[in-house]
Order: C-alpha cells, then structure tokens, then sequence
C-alpha cells in the first residue's frame, strides 16, 4: 500500500508503466499516444483506460522534439467585433473547438485579430512555428494572409463562407440559404402569406445567403417579392424600432417578420408589443438561432436552429484531418439548418 504524501505518489508516470500494467511494448503505447501506426481498437481502448486510470500526462516537449509537432493549434477571433450578441454566438463553436482540441491531445490557443495588427499575431504564429494548423474567421481573411497560409503549406480552416474572390475551399459555415427558405416554408405553411426579412448589414455574405434562400422561396410559391420585402435593420435598439415603425406604417400587408438574430427579435418583439399588436395572431416572428433568448421570450419565438457548435465540431476535425493528411483535397463544408417551431408563429394552434 502507498502512503499518503509519500514521494512515489508524486512521481511522473512514464510509457512503460502504462506498457507494463496493459502488458504490451512501450513502443506500441507511443504509437497509440502519438497516432502514427495502425494498433487495434481493443489494444487502444486499454492503453486509454491505463493512461487515465494512472493518471498519465503526455510530454509535450518531448512529443514535439520526436514529431517535429508543437501539438497546438491557433483559433483566430475578431477582436474588432464587440458586439455582445456575436460574442454569445461565438461561445459554442469555440466551446466545441476546445473539446475537440483536448481529446486529440493537442491544446489551443487563442489570438485576436485587429485591422491594426493586418494579421501580423497569425504571422507570427506560423513563421516561429508555434501552432500546426489554424482556424481563421472569415472577417478575419486577407489576401496576404491566404498567400502566406498557402505558401507555407500550412493547415488552416475558415469559420463562415468567404466571398468569390476568395481563392481556396478550405471553410465551414452554416447553410444560410436553406435556413432562408425553412423559415418562409414554415410562416407559409403556419397560413401566414406576406413576410418580410429583417438583416443588419446586406453586404455580409451569410445575410446575402439569406436573402437568396428567402426570396427563391417565395417565388417557388408563387408570391411576388419586392425591395420593401428586405429590411436593412441595423444592430442598436433605436434603428431597429425606427425600421419597426416604418414597416408598420408603410407595409401594412406584412403579417410576420423573419429577424437575423435573437436580439433583432427582442426589440421587434418588444416594439409589437408597444403597439398592441398580438403575437402571433396579428404578426408572426421567427429568427435564426435558437440560442441564447429564443425559448424564453414572450411568447417563446420559432427559430431556424443554426448549430454553432456543430460548426466549431466541424472546423476543428477538419483542420486535424488537414493536419494528419496533408495531400487532402480542399473542401468547403455547409451545415444542415432546421425549423424549431414555437408559439410566435402559431397562427393555426
């Protein structure tokens, strides 16, 4: 039996202490640690249990020396971008990216990205080579930046769809076309026949995806969309209430609202319910993303479910993928959306 506090319980355990309690060769452990060789799910399973039973920590150092691998990875976030709402929406894909990370046996680090700093943190990054791989939101790509990933041969990832002068197909976004057409599906089917979408910015590529799926839709059923159908509503409450009154006093057919995010739908909500018009027997709203205020409004809003950390999954296991196959094609990758139906759109319940 061990004493408590005693020196032994202090010491590192080593590859073979996890070989000799599973009963194979370290080398067959160092393997399994570092993914270099084929070894059996059983053997792999064991050597796992072992490591975790004995609470075995790999040495990143010397991993490093042996593989030429810092075992780190760069996950690049828009300082410039403040907004509250974006950070929340952020936090489930960097959440997912973490986890991933972590049970690869690699660790994250983060950086900002500034228009002062034009990417010179990420330079810095892959030239002193202190991360194998590199995920990038798309506000944050430039040309010089692509040109230096490229040049390098270094693995990276962009979160979001970058526009068509954007030279590769290394990205992962959500389909924001689909989710355009779901949520004039569904106002549609819920007898609703004269929607309107309200985005913040129009020159964004996700809002002009958006745009794209909300007016095919309704062509694809027969209705006439127009210019007053799309709202430029802005990001602070008293644009968004300005555009509120304008639509009420100018387009009276409009019988439901399709907002870009949970807050654009908070003040729409609350400017509704200013001027006593019912939700969702007067006016429906529906929004994209569930998370985090959807389900606890008044009433509870339909929304078209984007998985942000579906999202970061995705962006993280491809850059590892990138990263352990390095002739591996470049690919662009768009997450399914779907419909949460809830009371602000029941005008049937």
């Amino acid at each position: 039996m061990r004493e408590v506090g005693s020196m032994e319980n202090f010491m590192a355990v080593t590859i073979k202490d996890i070989a000799k309690k599973v009963g194979v060769n370290p080398s067959t452990v160092s393997r399994v640690i570092n993914g270099t060789a084929a070894i059996s799910e059983e053997t792999k399973k064991k050597i796992t249990a072992a490591m975790k039973e004995l609470d075995y920590h790999p040495n990143i150092q010397a991993r490093s020396l042996v593989n030429g691998s810092t075992f780190t990875i760069g996950l690049v976030m828009d300082a410039g971008n403040s907004d509250a709402y974006a950070n929340t929406f952020f936090i489930k894909s960097v959440t997912a990216i973490e986890e991933v990370t972590q049970r690869l046996g690699y660790n994250l680090l983060i950086t900002n990205h500034t228009e002062r700093e034009k990417g010179n943190a990420v330079r810095n990054l892959v030239l002193e080579h202190k991360i194998d791989g590199i995920i990038l939101p798309v506000s944050g790509i430039t040309e010089d930046l692509i040109s230096l990933l490229t040049a390098n041969h270094f693995p990276f990832v962009v979160m979001g769809e970058p526009d068509e002068s954007y030279i590769g197909r290394n990205w992962v976004d959500m389909d924001n076309e689909e989710g355009g057409r779901l949520a004039v599906n569904h106002l549609l089917q819920c007898g609703y026949r004269h929607p309107v979408l309200f985005v913040e910015n129009k020159g964004t590529i996700f809002e002009q995806k958006r745009i794209r799926g909300f007016l095919e839709e309704l062509r694809i059923n027969g209705l006439s969309p127009s210019k007053n159908d799309i709202i430029e509503s802005g990001v602070n409450r008293t644009e968004i209430a300005d555009k509120i009154k304008l639509l009420l006093e100018t387009y009276r057919e409009t019988d439901s609202i399709i907002c870009t995010n949970n807050m654009v739908a908070y003040h729409v909500l609350q400017k509704l319910k200013q001027k006593n018009i019912s939700v969702p027997e007067q006016i429906g709203i529906i929004t994209f993303d569930n998370y985090p205020l959807a389900e606890y409004l008044d009433p509870p809003l339909t929304a078209v479910d984007i998985d942000t950390y579906l999202l970061g999954e995705r962006a993280a296991s491809t850059l590892f993928d990138m990263i352990k196959h390095q002739d591996r094609k470049e690919e662009s990758i768009l997450i399914e959306t779907k419909i949460i139906a809830r009371k602000s759109t029941g005008k049937r319940w």
